[in-house]
């Protein structure tokens, strides 16, 4: 959290922009340099705020913060690395939201590893009308994901991550399973 730190220096020293008057005198001195150690974390935010918005720079609370900001789909229980990836491809996620590449990607960083999805879509042309239609009559989706050591709440967050990722009018179902899944690298 940010907040006062010992010893931190203001990079505008309020005694150097008083007026000449007050230059040469101490009481108006001091008083100042109270006021620089209250204001110095504030001025060191403000001269690095760039740093603040870039996901492999900020603070970790900052991060989750910025996660709601830009509708990353996080928890606040995953691990640093997935959360801050989560939130530098917030942006890509939601250009791709409803496809069935944007749900692997969502779920792969929230989980980790790739999910299994099948679904009844497909896509096709033909030079003759009336031709088939592709894919099945029925719209369904599914999601099977295969955790190392599978708990009641990871099927709870990947039903609410499925929701929110799917488009609207697919119906779904989820599945979560143990078993050896290949981890995907954190980037």
């Amino acid at each position: 959290m940010r907040g006062s730190i010992d010893g931190l220096e203001s990079s505008a020293p309020i005694g150097t922009m008083l007026p000449a008057v007050f230059a040469d005198d101490d009481l108006a001195q001091r008083f100042v340099a109270g006021l620089d150690e209250v204001v110095a974390p504030i001025h060191s935010v403000l001269d690095c705020l760039d740093t603040y918005f870039r996901p492999d720079l900020t603070p970790v609370d900052f991060a989750r913060w910025l996660a709601g900001w830009v509708g990353a789909e996080t928890d606040g229980t995953e691990p640093e690395p997935l959360l801050r990836a989560a939130v530098a491809t917030a942006a890509r996620l939601h250009r791709i939201r409803g496809t069935r590449r944007g749900l692997a990607e969502a779920v792969r960083l929230a989980f980790g590893v790739e999910p299994e999805i099948t679904e009844s879509g497909g896509a096709g042309w033909s030079a003759r009308p009336l031709g088939p239609i592709p894919g099945e009559s029925r719209p369904r989706l599914h999601v099977h994901l295969r955790l190392p050591d599978p708990t009641p709440a990871d099927h709870y967050r990947l039903d609410h991550l499925v929701a929110a990722a799917r488009p609207a009018h697919m119906p779904y179902t989820v599945e979560v399973t143990a078993g050896a899944a290949e981890r995907t690298p954190e980037r």
